[in-house]
């Protein structure tokens, strides 16, 4: 007890030093000796982390360390790139506490501010020092508002990247659970044909949108399947008027066709991809389209539905998933890290790389995936997603080395964002 009042109320001070320093405009450095880093490619022996303010300055075997730098002794640890999660929904909470229906329609803005705040907190002291949040269900641009106080201090959480209201075409979304009679809130922004779809875009970075999300199908055929929504041309516009602004498009499809067409028209990730064919995954990889699996979300859903997983064989969604998300890796496309968290539990969000490998991929593949392929996929490169001099001190130090057991992510034993130690 007394080493850990102990070393409680050095960290007061080391973090009391570091916030004098940012306003006196003080240099401070950090020196991290971890075991070894994963650099965002591979794993590294032995090396440090020099870091001065808000940035990496130096990595290796060093030897010219600044006298007034804080030592920060990581031993057993491998430090990484802050992990990156692809796909988030910071204004959503689990299905098995509430279901999405209700979230859209029955909880205040209040709450839902409330609730993403907490989620935001939890998700960077899992180690996941940026989210990609792919639309506020409802909760119209407040994930602008959200990102804005993280940045200004006010709230701790992630840096984000926002979607704010993602976009739908006329009848295909929900809820749907009231009469045909009365006009029910929407879960996104509803467009349709050139004019409407222009001016929903431009509305959307006018608002403080960095990405655009389409839904490219949904569950609105015949008989309640998943079917595409908008047209091949409706897709292009979106994508052509997003991109003209410096900002990507981002497509929710499952079937092959919705994916083809959003393929074509010059997406740059879809999300989910769970019925799609080898054909389209080769169409994926020739037009650089990635894929975000959200591996976990199905997961989830699986057992929220009654699957007991572990004791019970695996139900056909799961089997289908499995064999798509081979098909993927075996055609080479580019497989970014998100687990469509919110539909589980935000802090939970290494539940997806844990399945990755459960899936087929290489421990040090999904470490990859999770920190230099998405900072390389979502254009923030030059920011974050590697150990690299010049680059924003976003740190994670894990237990163990995960690229033997990719399970040691969840260990996390130090998170540092912009220089900043928020655990340790």
């Amino acid at each position: 007890m007394h080493y850990h009042k102990t070393f409680l109320l050095l960290l007061a001070f080391f973090l009391a030093q570091w916030g004098f320093s940012q306003k006196t405009g003080k240099s401070t450095y950090f020196l991290l000796k971890p075991d070894r880093v994963f650099d965002g490619e591979k794993m590294q022996e032995g090396w440090q982390v020099l870091v001065h303010n808000d940035r990496i300055e130096s990595v290796g075997i060093l030897k010219n360390v600044p006298p007034t730098a804080v030592i920060v002794n990581l031993k057993g640890t491998t430090l990484m790139p802050g992990l990156i999660e692809g796909h988030s929904h910071l204004f959503l909470h689990p299905y098995n506490e509430t279901p999405w229906n209700d979230q859209v329609l029955k909880e205040s803005s209040v709450e839902r501010i409330a609730r993403a705040t907490n989620h935001a907190r939890a998700t960077l002291m899992a180690g996941f020092t940026t989210v990609r949040d792919l639309g506020t269900e409802g909760a119209g641009y407040d994930d602008v508002g959200l990102k804005q106080a993280i940045e200004k201090g006010v709230i701790i959480g992630p840096r984000m990247l926002v979607a704010t209201r993602a976009i739908v075409a006329s009848g295909s979304y929900g809820p749907k659970e009231l009469s045909y009679e009365i006009e029910t809130p929407t879960g996104a922004a509803v467009a349709d044909g050139t004019d409407n779809l222009i001016r929903e875009v431009r509305t959307q970075i006018g608002k403080g949108a960095d990405i655009i999300k389409v839904y490219a199908d949904y569950r609105w055929g015949a008989n309640g399947e998943a079917q595409p929504t908008f047209t091949l041309e409706e897709l292009k516009t979106i994508v052509e008027v997003a991109n003209s602004s410096g900002r990507p498009v981002v497509a929710h499809a499952s079937t092959p066709e919705g994916m083809r067409r959003a393929t074509l028209a010059g997406v740059a990730t879809i999300e989910h991809g769970d019925n799609a064919t080898p054909e389209i995954y080769r169409l994926m990889k020739k037009h650089n389209v990635a894929l975000c699996p959200t591996l976990a979300a199905g997961d989830a859903i699986a057992q929220y539905r009654g699957w007991n997983k572990g004791s019970e064989a695996e139900p056909d969604r799961i089997r289908e998933k499995r064999k798509s998300f081979a098909a993927a890796l075996e055609a080479g496309v580019k497989i970014c890290m998100g687990g469509d968290a919110g539909v589980f539990t935000h802090g939970d969000n290494a539940r997806e790389m844990i399945m990755m490998a459960e899936y087929g991929m290489k421990p040090v593949e999904v470490l990859q995936a999770a920190t230099s392929v998405n900072a390389d996929v979502f254009k923030v490169a030059d920011k974050i997603g590697r150990v690299k001099p010049g680059l924003l001190a976003d740190l994670v130090a894990v237990e163990g080395n995960p690229a033997e057991d990719i399970a040691l992510v969840k260990k996390v034993k130090l998170v540092m964002k912009d220089g900043k130690i928020y655990r340790q």
